[in-house]
């Protein structure tokens, strides 16, 4: 029997185009209805067959990752689907896993889901093992809201608080600059600070002929949590306006519940103009251009 060689798998960053809060349930968890994609740039997870799970961070935001705390709390996102993937199929390999990471950390581009996400494809794969949909979609879901979506990994009707998932309609060719003023913006925080009323989804029902048409279709929905996100961080409000102005830019919108915004363009040479142009102007915030997957 010859060995497994090692492997690698993608983490795509997780873009949210669309988001909607519709409600919120009686354990005070937010019902959301969100269109989500996912761009052509991302971490990636490096698998090696070992005796133990081991994980190792490299990259050009690792040091951005907390340490575990000091009572061994703050288990790594990675590390926890590991665990939870071996006690559901009852498995005891190991594996070495390493992550590189060049995405920003509590960015709302979904990061650490889909670390997880990838981490489950590339164990499952590496031990041989499977689960139903069903229940790794309910294994997912108990490492991350986004998770699940992060596993699809295809444009995907996002609903609930992240449980309840239906294939999107195909999305025209499209580039996208991400950008992020280096601030971290927790999730909690952002649902704590929004105000107003709930606002009824209208989720996209046919694909938009081309980059132009999916703006125009974005423009007329919206993500409920900008107004918070701004509250908390002003300059969230900054790089959406950096953003609009860029040349070409067809729509400028924040991604979850931030810091991450993106820039819709219609071309690749567009993007990585607007990019280059953004991180001469502030070469402190993190930016990408990457193709529309």
């Amino acid at each position: 029997m010859t060995d497994q060689i090692s492997f690698s798998v993608e983490a795509p960053a997780k873009i949210n185009l669309t988001l909607h809060v519709v409600g919120k349930r009686e354990d005070g968890y937010h019902l959301l209805d969100s269109l989500v994609a996912f761009a052509g740039m991302g971490d990636t997870l490096d698998f090696t067959p070992a005796e133990t799970v081991t994980l190792s961070v490299v990259g050009p935001t690792a040091a951005l990752i907390p340490p575990p705390d000091a009572k061994g709390g703050g288990e790594n996102i990675v590390l926890k689907a590991a665990r939870l993937l071996a006690e559901a199929t009852s498995t005891t390999k190991g594996a070495a896993i390493t992550l590189t990471k060049r995405l920003p950390v509590a960015a709302g581009i979904g990061g650490g889901s889909a670390d997880a996400a990838a981490a489950l494809k590339g164990l499952m794969r590496l031990w041989d093992v499977s689960l139903a949909p069903e229940a790794l979609n309910a294994l997912a879901l108990a490492i991350g809201a986004d998770v699940p979506v992060c596993l699809a990994g295809t444009p995907t009707r996002m609903m609930g608080i992240g449980q309840w998932l239906e294939p999107a309609p195909a999305l025209p060719p499209a580039w996208l600059v991400l950008v992020n003023p280096m601030v971290p913006l927790h999730t909690p925080a952002v649902f704590k600070a929004r105000s107003g009323d709930f606002s009824p989804a209208d989720p996209l029902a046919h694909s938009p002929a081309d980059a132009l048409a999916l703006a125009q279709a974005l423009a007329a929905r919206r993500n409920d949590l900008t107004p918070a996100a701004i509250a908390i961080e002003p300059v969230v409000g900054e790089v959406l306006a950096a953003l609009a102005t860029s040349t070409s830019c067809l729509l400028a919108r924040m991604s979850g519940s931030g810091a991450t915004c993106f820039g819709l363009f219609a071309k690749a040479g567009e993007a990585k103009a607007a990019a280059q142009s953004l991180t001469l102007a502030q070469p402190g915030w993190w930016v990408a251009a990457a193709k529309l997957l």
